[in-house]
C-alpha cells in the first residue's frame, strides 16, 4: 500500500516539474517559429532597412516606387531614381539607389516647375505650357547638349499622367537656381518649366548614372495620382509604428495637391 501511495505521489510531482527550455523539442519549436517569421519578411521592408533609409525617404515612397520596378519593364534595374515631392525644395529629396550593391550613390536637391508651387510643389500636371512637373514612373532615355547644358531625356510611361514628357521637352539638367546659395537667399529652390532641375556640380555625375534605361519615379504622396495610376496597386495600411508616424510628419500641404 505504502509502495503504491509513493508511486502515485512521484507520478504527480514529475508531471508538475518545469519544462527544460534547453531541451531538443524546446529548440525545434524555436527553430519552426524563426523559420515562420523569415516566410512572412516583406521583401520590400527588407531592402529599404538594408539601404539605411529610414531616416531620410519615407518608406511608402520606397514602396511605391518598388511597385513599379517590379510591374515594368526597364532596360538597366541596377539603379533607380525615387524624387519625394512631399519634401520642400530646401531638403534633399532626390535619391539615386544602386539595388545591385545595396547603396546610396546620390541624395540631392532637385527643382520642381514654377506652376507646381513655391517652396512645396503642390500641383501636377502633364499638360504643355503647364509649367508643371509630373509624377509616376519614367525610364531614363539618353543625353545631349542644349540650352541648359548636359541634358537627359525622360520618357514618361503611364498614360495621360506624365507620358507627354518628352513632347513638352521634360528632362533632366542642371541649373544655377538649383543651389544652396538660392535657399540661403530666397528660402527655397529657383523652379524650372516643369524639369526636374539638379545642382550644376552634380548634374553631370548623376545623368551618366542614371542615364540608358534606369527607372525614375516622382513621388508625392498625391491622391489623385493614386486614383489615376495603373502601376500603383495600394495595400490596405498596417498598424505599423513608423508608417504611422511617417504619415503624420507629412506636410499639410500634400493634402491640398492636385492633379491636373
Amino acid at each position: 500500500m505504502n509502495k503504491l501511495m509513493f508511486l502515485s505521489l512521484w507520478a504527480v510531482a514529475t508531471s508538475v516539474l518545469p519544462i527544460d527550455l534547453n531541451s531538443s523539442n524546446a529548440q525545434l519549436s524555436h527553430k519552426e517559429v524563426k523559420t515562420i517569421e523569415k516566410e512572412h519578411i516583406d521583401p520590400t521592408r527588407s531592402l529599404y532597412e538594408e539601404l539605411h533609409l529610414s531616416t531620410i525617404l519615407k518608406y511608402e515612397a520606397f514602396e511605391q516606387a518598388m511597385q513599379g520596378y517590379s510591374a515594368l519593364n526597364f532596360k538597366n534595374k541596377d539603379i533607380i531614381t525615387i524624387i519625394d515631392f512631399t519634401l520642400p525644395s530646401t531638403d534633399k529629396r532626390m535619391y539615386v539607389i544602386d539595388l545591385k550593391n545595396k547603396k546610396l550613390l546620390y541624395h540631392t536637391i532637385v527643382s520642381h516647375g514654377r506652376n507646381s508651387g513655391e517652396k512645396f510643389a503642390t500641383a501636377f500636371s502633364n499638360k504643355h505650357g503647364s509649367f508643371q512637373s509630373s509624377l509616376g514612373f519614367y525610364s531614363t532615355a539618353g543625353t545631349y547638349q542644349g540650352g541648359n547644358g548636359y541634358s537627359l531625356r525622360l520618357n514618361g510611361l503611364e498614360e495621360g499622367i506624365n507620358d507627354q514628357a518628352l513632347a513638352r521637352a521634360i528632362v533632366m539638367h542642371g541649373a544655377d537656381y538649383c543651389s544652396q546659395d538660392i535657399i540661403r537667399s530666397t528660402g527655397r529652390l529657383g523652379r524650372s518649366y516643369g524639369c526636374p532641375a539638379l545642382p550644376r556640380e552634380l548634374n553631370k555625375p548623376i545623368i551618366n548614372t542614371i542615364k540608358n534605361g534606369t527607372m525614375m519615379f516622382i513621388y508625392a504622396g498625391n491622391k489623385d495620382y493614386l486614383a489615376s495610376s495603373k502601376v500603383i496597386k495600394l495595400k490596405p495600411m498596417l498598424p505599423n509604428p513608423t508608417m504611422i508616424a511617417e504619415h503624420q510628419e507629412a506636410p499639410k500641404t500634400e493634402q491640398k495637391a492636385v492633379l491636373n
